[in-house]
């Protein structure tokens, strides 16, 4: 099931006395808070997962079609490791 931010904010007007405006501003905050404060260090949520930015190193990439070689830098991917709490109840 995939969630929009949209859905999550009419999720949490649907749930509480916030606007639809309060509440995106509140998703917004949430979520540059995590993408900031994971390119320190670990962001941990107490029973939901941690956060963390991970390293891919360059590598040989290849297109398909014309078999044509090039490298793929080096990038930050933001990685999540869900809690065990989620994963008892996802399995």
């Amino acid at each position: 099931m995939n969630f929009s931010k949209s859905k999550i904010v009419k999720n949490i007007t649907n749930t509480s006395d916030l606007s639809s405006g309060e509440a995106a501003n509140i998703l917004e905050s949430f979520l540059l808070l995590i993408k900031n404060k994971s390119k320190i260090r670990t962001v941990k949520l107490s029973g939901f997962g941690s956060f963390t930015f991970k390293k891919t190193p360059k590598r040989l990439g290849r297109n398909p079609k014309t078999d044509d070689s090039y490298i793929i830098p080096e990038l930050n991917k933001l990685n999540f490791k869900p809690s065990n709490k989620i994963k008892e109840k996802i399995n």
